[in-house]
């Protein structure tokens, strides 16, 4: 678990700042049209409910695209439960390793690789096969998932440079 778990909330507030932008400014007219939406009806429902389940949602997308964009989080998730045993033969074969190799692709540019890759091959496919069954249009598959492309590269770059784990032993 990282000593800095807190920058899994700050990241999880990306989405919203970009999506500020996203929905606003860059493509807000777009996507209204696709989507037959109108000022009164976006003036519908409850807003603090909408905001507080999507920052949740947000969360838990963070805190699963750092073990996405964070290569050694793989070595702890494939040593355990040995890991966590004082003293054991693994855990200080995994202290050593990490001493040396740790900090290796720990870069924003890596982490947002990471996410682009994330938006790539499972973002897209996602939003690609509900618009599809919905009819939607390749103009709404885009706005959505370019949204989330430049969400998941911020996020696994934040957590990627950012997140910070504790020694082992």
């Amino acid at each position: 678990m990282p000593t800095n778990i807190y920058m899994i909330f700050v990241a999880a507030l990306i989405p919203f700042l970009l999506g500020a932008l996203w929905y606003g400014p860059l493509f807000g007219k777009s996507w209204m049209k696709v989507n037959d939406f109108t000022e009164e009806y976006l003036k519908k429902g409850n807003m603090a409910i909408i905001f507080g389940v999507s920052y949740l949602f947000c969360v838990m997308f963070s805190f699963m695209m750092s073990s996405f964009a964070i290569h050694q989080t793989s070595i702890y998730g494939l040593m355990m439960p040995e890991m966590s045993e004082a003293g054991s033969i693994i855990q200080a074969d995994i202290s050593d390793f990490m001493s040396k190799y740790g900090d290796r692709h720990r870069t924003f540019s890596h982490g947002a690789v990471h996410g682009l890759f994330f938006a790539i091959f499972i973002a897209l496919p996602m939003i690609g096969v509900n618009a599809l069954f919905e009819r939607r249009s390749w103009k709404y598959i885009m706005i959505h998932w370019g949204y989330w492309a430049v969400s998941s590269m911020l996020i696994g770059g934040l957590l990627c440079a950012t997140l910070q784990f504790p020694s082992i032993g």
